[in-house]
């Protein structure tokens, strides 16, 4: 499985909605408060993009040397319609300063230097630790999972549903729904008969590289679906 702190990395690095949450910025419309990018350095910081005058550059440039707190929150939601979409959430809390000189004109890049990192997701719960965080590489198929979950979805839903057939403890499975997509595997939403959802988790025989990787991972699941 993924380390927690890949999976962190993964969500910062995703296009998984992200905001800001600093002290006195309550009257803050949520959408000022949206990096419109960001990026992890080599040093394991946090470079968010924010117009100049955001909230959070005036708090930022306001604070000068001093110290500012804040935390990146994450959230994760399913690309595709299942019960309970939200499949994670992030925090990644330290402090903030700007970063003149980054960005083009118009904005400003801010740096935030990681104190401390939490995920809640699929996985579970865990505390990553800033060094773990900086080491980590994000999921190599963070840029295509939403395309490959929608085009399941949307053009292969009969070999989705094949999967079940997988399930050979869970005879009472009527729908299967694509839920996320790692180098590790692939996960299903299922209902059964009585509208329960539960998920499943299909293993890939090794852990998939690139695009390439996962069309052969795939084909071999749903080939042995069918068989």
């Amino acid at each position: 499985m993924p380390s927690a702190a890949e999976r962190t990395r993964t969500l910062v690095q995703s296009t998984c909605s992200a905001v800001l949450i600093l002290p006195g910025a309550d009257g803050a419309r949520p959408d000022e408060l949206m990096p419109e990018a960001r990026v992890v350095g080599t040093d394991g910081e946090v470079f968010l993009l924010f117009p100049a005058d955001a909230p959070a550059v005036r708090a930022a440039t306001h604070a000068q040397d001093d110290e500012l707190p804040a935390v990146l929150e994450l959230t994760d939601v399913a690309p595709v319609a299942v019960p309970d979409r939200i499949r994670g959430r992030a925090w990644v809390s330290g402090w903030l300063t700007c970063a003149p000189g980054i960005a083009e004109p118009g904005h400003m890049m801010l740096r935030l230097e990681v104190g401390e990192v939490y995920v809640d997701d699929l996985w579970g719960d865990a505390a990553v630790s800033p060094a773990d965080f900086a080491e980590a590489l994000p999921d190599p198929l963070t840029a295509y999972e939403t395309e490959v979950l929608q085009h399941l979805a949307a053009a292969h839903d009969d070999h989705v549903q094949g999967l079940g057939g997988l399930l050979a403890h869970r005879a009472d499975v009527r729908r299967v729904v694509p839920l996320s997509l790692d180098r590790f595997g692939l996960r299903v939403r299922c209902r059964d008969t009585a509208g329960r959802s539960f998920d499943a988790r299909f293993d890939f025989p090794e852990p998939v590289r690139d695009v390439h990787g996962l069309r052969r991972a795939m084909r071999a699941l749903f080939d042995a679906a069918q068989n």
